[in-house]
């Protein structure tokens, strides 16, 4: 069997002279890329993908037209041994992969590829013609489509000057260039490490000798208790009468503009969080009043859920002197309530710095108050004890006043037995009924007589989400039929006020996806303490 154009010991030396050493990766990945090419259809121009950055890039590289220079070769950092290649305009393709479910015959790949022993105790020539004699036995093709999201070539735009060190860029990259964002890998050398600017240091002046002159920046005046704020502010002039009120502050030398005109190459505080205010509120936020002592705060211009971008927020606050906290993520809000605020922490900051910090919030804001919809909310009510009556139902009331306290209207309540078909025919009802989120209550449990899953499944649940690192409410299940959302909550909610169903019920309403990475991040935080006294959602449970 031939990789290319050459024998298997060819395609060694073709490895050794491109790659350094004939990696075993390298020749797998030649038959891999040799196996997905003649899959391809004759004639159609391809683009690759590589599912890991160790050797296979390489067999790509070697074996097509696909290079990680000219964009034809996209590589993920996932760390699995599979390549891709598909139609550049469709998306269809083939993924090829090595199968470890193939390698029990070869142990010595096996070895290898489990990382089993050392790489210097492994047999390299067992190895080599373990390779040799397996070819593509060892490995496993399968049909794909890649998302359309990830077809065509994104553009990176003009090419423009960094404002801080004067190399040039793609303008998509942002402000700056992304050396000066923090990225650079030198100790010194281009970029931030190179802009360690001395920060300017202001001549005070005696509080006496200061009448007639401005203040430099607003100075803050604390009664304990009862205020806090700023007395004096940035530009304003100093009377003699002033001079006895800040001796009582406690300050008896102040910085004034006359003495300290503004540097070169800095932001004063206020100008700063000015450039903030105006990048990092998105829709249903608003600025609650202009800057004062290099501060800026926001309030939600609307009843919503706040949604915090953490990655970016975290980016932010890697850059020194600068800062921006906000409320938790996926707070349920009231307009006109405080939820972020922002400062330049010290007087000037520096013009590098500045922009840098400018850089993280140029591809979007940093947080938004969504507006959550008006659902009319199904309930079907699960359990043969409660169908027939054995017991009162207490679930519909739980669930119809949580609904009514975030304004959903309850269009119909059903009960059914613990029984698939008629759990089928419940939800059917109630989709009939209008309902566009269906909550179904109990029968979530391993138990043999619990069949709501079961029931839903055949209803046509998708998209199906199960289980919660959180408690209580770990059974928690979420899903769609059609266009209905489906929540299943357990029976632990009738026992315990606050459940995961209050953690997911205000995402569902705001229409916010979620993803099994988005539950997982429940479970730090995710033990309800379960307090005498509820203060839900004045606590610590679920805040992520």
């Amino acid at each position: 069997m031939t990789i290319g154009p050459w024998t298997h010991e060819a395609f060694m030396e073709q490895a050794r002279a491109f790659h350094g050493y004939p990696a075993p990766g390298l020749i797998i990945g030649g038959y891999m890329v040799e196996l997905a090419k003649r899959h391809m259809p004759e004639g159609v121009l391809y683009d690759a993908i590589s599912e890991t950055a160790h050797c296979l890039p390489d067999a790509v590289q070697l074996l097509t037209p696909c290079t990680f220079g000219n964009g034809w070769l996209r590589v993920l950092p996932f760390g699995i041994y599979a390549v891709t290649l598909y139609d550049k305009r469709t998306g269809e393709g083939v993924r090829v992969f090595l199968d470890n479910d193939k390698l029990e015959p070869y142990g010595e790949i096996r070895c290898w590829f489990l990382k089993e022993r050392p790489k210097h105790e492994q047999d390299t020539e067992l190895l080599q013609a373990q390779i040799k004699e397996a070819g593509e036995s060892i490995l496993t093709l399968q049909p794909v489509r890649i998302r359309k999201d990830m077809l065509g070539h994104r553009s990176f735009g003009g090419v423009v000057r960094c404002p801080l060190c004067g190399a040039y860029y793609p303008s998509a990259y942002g402000g700056i260039c992304r050396s000066c964002q923090g990225q650079s890998p030198y100790e010194d050398g281009p970029g931030m490490a190179l802009s360690q600017q001395p920060r300017p240091a202001p001549v005070p002046v005696p509080v006496e000798e200061a009448v007639g002159k401005h203040a430099l920046h607003d100075m803050t005046q604390i009664i304990p208790g009862k205020e806090k704020g700023p007395a004096f502010v940035a530009g304003q002039e100093l009377s003699a009468g002033d001079v006895c009120r800040l001796q009582q502050m406690g300050k008896n030398r102040i910085y004034v503009q006359e003495n300290t005109p503004h540097p070169e190459g800095w932001v004063h505080e206020d100008d700063a969080a000015r450039g903030f205010a105006g990048l990092m509120p998105g829709e249903g936020v608003e600025v609650e009043a202009a800057p004062r002592e290099g501060k800026v705060n926001f309030r939600a211009t609307r009843d919503g859920l706040l949604v915090v971008d953490t990655e970016r927020l975290e980016r932010f606050n890697l850059v020194p002197d600068v800062m921006c906290c906000t409320r938790h993520n996926y707070s349920v809000l009231e307009a006109g309530t405080r939820l972020a605020g922002s400062r330049a922490i010290p007087l000037f900051l520096s013009r590098p710095g500045f922009l840098r910090a400018l850089s993280v919030l140029e591809d979007g804001p940093l947080f938004k108050v969504l507006p959550m919809r008006k659902a009319q909310i199904g309930i079907l009510v699960t359990g043969t004890e409660v169908f027939q009556g054995l017991i009162e139902d207490r679930f519909a009331p739980i669930i119809t006043q949580k609904a009514q306290q975030l304004r959903c209207d309850v269009v119909k309540t059903l009960f059914a037995p613990d029984d698939a078909d008629l759990i089928v025919r419940g939800v059917r009802d109630l989709l009939a009924a209008g309902a566009d989120l269906i909550v179904t209550t109990a029968g979530m449990s391993v138990d043999p007589d619990d069949l709501t899953r079961k029931g839903l499944t055949e209803a046509g649940l998708t998209d199906t989400l199960y289980g919660v690192p959180a408690l209580p409410g770990t059974m928690t299940l979420i899903g769609r039929i059609g266009g209905a959302r489906i929540i299943g909550v357990p029976a632990c909610a009738l026992f315990f006020k606050t459940t995961v169903f209050d953690l997911i019920l205000p995402r569902v309403l705001a229409g916010v996806p979620i993803t099994r990475l988005d539950l997982a991040r429940l479970g730090n935080g995710g033990l309800c303490m379960e307090c005498k006294v509820c203060t839900f959602p004045k606590c610590p449970f679920g805040k992520v």
